[in-house]
């Protein structure tokens, strides 16, 4: 929908945006871990307004119509993006949340007006329209760009390689097509971003999804066949420039956080698991001159542990391994917040200055072996997942499920699904709200977005 004027959820700078409103909605995505009986996913709203009544419980709820999706990731049609001098639709409204089925590759359209809790389904894209325009299947990142949206893909429908990006129109949400012109050696694919401000454009690597939809496959950990690099592109031409690769011991790099700064070429990307020490790590990409390089800047050890408490999979290791799936970062660039799967820790380091990254709160919940409890739960499974940071960097949201087939892999006694607030100072340090603990009844929450916009959802063209 065309506005009068640039929607009010948009701002020019990050700067700007973390003087936004606070939010008072969260949308989150749940799946049914057994499909066979016949419940479907959904889109559920969180009330996160601290005065309400219904503060930390499900307030809304949209189920798709599909059985067996596994919805995942999503994200906005349109962001900040949108005010870049050169978007041609600068009057476009954030209305509709864009939802795929990482395991059907169906496209989910919500409005998210006029009922914020109560968002309609208003378009279903079926997977077999995607893979006829774009080759793609399995549907993973959502971002709202200034001339499209982007989605990115693991595989083709057959489940191999290789996986990529393809557009949308912003607002007939119309599949566009393939967006790689010349993909290089580039075949896996997970995440991407850019920086808007040098039309350059970062992708990671997970698998295929053969590799990744029955769980972890060790042969191919182990053999450091899973992915360890990034790639580098020519956003406006669509054409590859460079690999950054991070070594075949470094399995799996996945979230993307480049620098909200449009004049800084930096960023950083979680790196799973290494099949050298179970540690996992955060590495630090940047410009030196025409020339970009890439560094390890954090790196978490495994934890040493009895076998007889842990899962099939890890009892010859001895040790539970972090496992970082998510990481996010503060709209100033200052803080750099890290999730770990494995151990249930989510860590908060200052990369004020990136070439010198330093830890400056922990917060344990869930985990393997620890299952650290909320102040109103008792143990808790899962772990620390999938975070989402509030635009003025206080408060960070958090989910403890990863993916169906690799959850049972790590808590094969099944994840009951929780959310929880953590409280973040602005300078240095976290700790949970209390009050704050939301609940699944049987379904698993994934990725949370925040009404009008989060750390992760948008990217600016000004300083």
């Amino acid at each position: 929908m065309a506005l009068w004027k640039p929607d009010q959820t948009f701002y020019p700078s990050p700067r700007m945006a973390m003087q936004a409103p606070r939010e008072k909605l969260g949308y989150v995505v749940t799946f049914n871990p057994t499909p066979q009986n016949g419940k479907h996913d959904a889109l559920c709203v969180l009330d996160l307004d601290s005065e309400s009544k219904a503060y930390g419980q499900v307030v809304g709820r949209a189920e798709v119509p599909g059985v067996g999706d596994e919805l995942h990731h999503f994200g906005w049609n349109a962001c900040s993006a949108a005010l870049c001098p050169y978007a041609p639709h600068p009057h476009i409204e954030r209305r509709y949340l864009l939802v795929p089925g990482l395991r059907s590759s169906r496209m989910y359209i919500f409005d998210t007006k006029p009922e914020p809790k109560n968002p309609k389904l208003i378009k279903v894209i079926e997977a077999e329209e995607i893979a006829a325009r774009t080759g793609y299947s399995r549907l993973h990142t959502i971002h709202c760009g200034p001339d499209a949206i982007y989605v990115s893909a693991l595989g083709n429908p057959a489940g191999d390689g290789p996986g990529g990006i393809f557009l949308l129109d912003h607002e007939s949400f119309e599949v566009l097509g393939r967006w790689e012109v010349d993909r290089g050696p580039q075949q896996l694919a997970y995440d991407f971003w850019w920086h808007l401000g040098y039309d350059v454009a970062v992708t990671s690597e997970w698998g295929t999804p053969k590799m990744v939809e029955g769980g972890v496959v060790p042969e191919l950990l182990l053999g450091g066949k899973y992915g360890h690099a990034l790639h580098i592109w020519d956003l406006r031409k669509r054409r590859h420039l460079k690999t950054l690769d991070l070594g075949a011991e470094q399995q799996m790099a996945l979230e993307l956080r480049p620098s909200h700064d449009p004049t800084q070429t930096y960023g950083f990307v979680g790196v799973v698991i290494s099949t050298k020490d179970l540690s996992a790590s955060i590495w630090h990409w940047y410009r030196e001159g025409d020339d970009w390089r890439i560094r390890k800047a954090i790196e978490i050890p495994a934890e040493p542990a009895d076998p007889s408490v842990l899962p099939p999979a890890l009892k010859p290791f001895k040790a539970v391994p972090p496992l970082v799936t998510d990481i996010n970062l503060s709209l100033d660039d200052k803080f750099l917040y890290v999730a770990c799967f494995g151990t249930g820790d989510l860590k908060q380091y200052d990369v004020s200055d990136p070439f010198n990254a330093k830890l400056t709160g922990t917060v344990r919940l869930g985990g393997i072996v620890s299952h650290a409890a909320h102040p109103k739960s008792g143990p808790l499974n899962g772990g620390s997942q999938m975070i989402e940071l509030s635009r003025d960097g206080r408060r960070l949201y958090m989910t403890n499920s990863l993916y169906g087939a690799w959850d049972a892999q790590f808590y094969p006694e099944g994840i009951k699904g929780w959310a929880v607030k953590i409280d973040c100072n602005p300078g240095g340090g976290i700790a949970p709200d209390p009050r704050f603990f939301a609940t699944f009844d049987g379904e698993r929450p994934h990725q949370i977005r925040l009404e009008g916009g989060d750390s992760s959802s948008d990217s600016f063209c000004y300083p």
